[in-house]
C-alpha cells in the first residue's frame, strides 16, 4: 500500500523524461548505474516508437532466464527430446544497433538478445551470426532459408508471420511440401509476439506430424512474462521470479473514477483485466497496454486477451 501511494501508475509518455534522461547516459535515473541497452518497441498513441530501457539485470534474469525457463519446461514435458543435438532456427527482428552516444545503443529487443548470447546458446543457432545481423530483409531471408537446409533443425522459434515467409521460402527452395521432408527431426515450435490462430491451419499444413509440438511464450521488450507449461495447452504460466512485479485494473473500472488496482492475490477467474508492471529494467508501475484473462489461480494461468486500446467501453468489450 505504501508503494502504491508513493508511486503513481505510468504511461510511456510519463516515463519518457526519465527515460529520455537515461538515454543521454545519466545514471541512477531509473535504475542504479548506467543503462546501456534500449530496445525499440512498437508504436504509442502518437505513432512514434518506444525505447524501452533494459538493463544487464532485466538481460539475465529475465529474458535469458524466461529462455532456459521454456527449455528446461519442455523437457520436463518431454524427457525423450533432443533438442541439442541438433540445430535451432531462430528468426528475430531488425537485428541491426544503433548508437545513442558513446555507451549506449538501441535497436530491436532480438539485437540486444543477439548481442549479449551467453557461448553456449550461440553454437546451437543457425544461421551465422553473420546472416543474422544483415539488415536487408529480403536477402536474409533467402540467406537464412539456405544455410538452414544445410543443418539438422530441432527447433523453430519466431513471430508466427515472419517465420511463415522463411519456412515458405525454404519449401520453395527446395521443391517440398512437408518441412520434415527436410528437417525429419524438427520437434517443436516456439512461438509468440502475435496471437497463433490466424496462423494454425497454415502451419499444420507444412507441419503434418501430430506429434510436433507448438509452444507459446508471453514476450516483449519490457519483459519475459509467460510461459506455455503444458503439451496441449495454450494457456500461459505467469514467471513470478523474473523480477517483475504486477499489478492488474479490472477492465470493468478502466479509465473511470471507480479504476482500482489490485494485487495477483486478488485477481479472479475469467476476468478481463490491464497488465501493470514494475521491473528490474526501471519501469515502475508501468501500463504495457496488455489486458489478460486467468485461466488458472493455482499455479497462476493466463491468456493474453487483446490491448487496453481495443477495449470500446468501460465493460471490457
Amino acid at each position: 500500500n505504501e508503494f502504491k501511494q508513493n508511486t503513481p501508475i505510468r504511461t510511456y509518455e510519463d516515463l519518457f523524461p526519465f527515460i529520455e534522461k537515461s538515454m543521454k547516459g545519466q545514471e541512477n535515473i531509473l535504475w542504479p548505474g548506467k543503462i546501456q541497452w534500449f530496445s525499440k518497441s512498437s508504436g504509442t498513441t502518437d505513432a512514434k516508437s518506444k525505447l524501452i530501457p533494459v538493463t544487464q539485470e532485466a538481460i539475465q534474469d529475465c529474458h535469458y532466464k524466461g529462455g532456459k525457463d521454456l527449455l528446461s519446461i519442455y523437457y520436463h514435458n518431454n524427457p525423450n527430446a533432443k533438442l541439442f543435438s541438433g540445430k535451432h532456427l531462430i528468426l528475430g527482428g531488425n537485428t541491426s544497433l544503433n548508437k545513442l552516444n558513446e555507451n549506449s545503443y538501441f535497436g530491436d529487443l532480438s539485437a540486444i538478445i543477439v548481442k549479449n548470447l551467453p557461448f553456449w546458446a550461440e553454437i546451437r543457432r543457425t544461421p551465422s551470426r553473420e546472416i543474422t545481423l544483415m539488415e536487408n530483409w529480403d536477402e536474409k531471408i533467402v540467406k537464412m532459408a539456405k544455410a538452414a537446409l544445410k543443418e539438422d533443425v530441432k527447433i523453430i522459434a519466431g513471430v508466427p508471420s515472419w517465420m511463415l515467409v522463411l519456412l515458405n521460402n525454404v519449401l520453395e527452395t527446395t521443391g517440398k511440401d512437408s518441412l520434415f521432408d527436410i528437417w525429419p527431426n524438427l520437434e517443436v515450435y516456439f512461438h509468440g509476439g502475435v496471437s497463433f490462430n490466424p496462423y494454425i491451419e497454415q502451419y499444420r499444413a507444412i507441419l503434418p506430424k501430430k506429434s510436433f509440438k507448438y509452444y507459446e511464450i508471453y514476450n516483449a521488450s519490457e519483459g519475459f512474462f509467460a510461459i506455455q507449461d503444458q503439451n496441449n495447452s495454450s494457456e500461459l504460466l505467469l514467471m513470478l521470479d523474473y523480477g517483475i512485479f504486477y499489478e492488474f485494473i479490472p477492465m470493468d473500472t478502466y479509465g473511470t473514477k471507480r479504476e482500482k488496482v489490485i494485487r495477483l492475490s486478488d485477481v479472479e477467474l475469467g476476468k478481463n483485466y490491464a497488465v501493470i508492471i514494475t521491473t528490474n529494467a526501471g519501469l515502475w508501475r508501468y501500463k504495457i497496454g496488455d489486458t489478460v484473462r486467468f485461466t488458472s489461480l493455482n499455479p497462476y494461468r493466463i491468456k493474453v486477451s487483446g490491448r487496453t486500446k481495443h477495449h470500446i467501453n468501460v465493460f471490457g468489450e
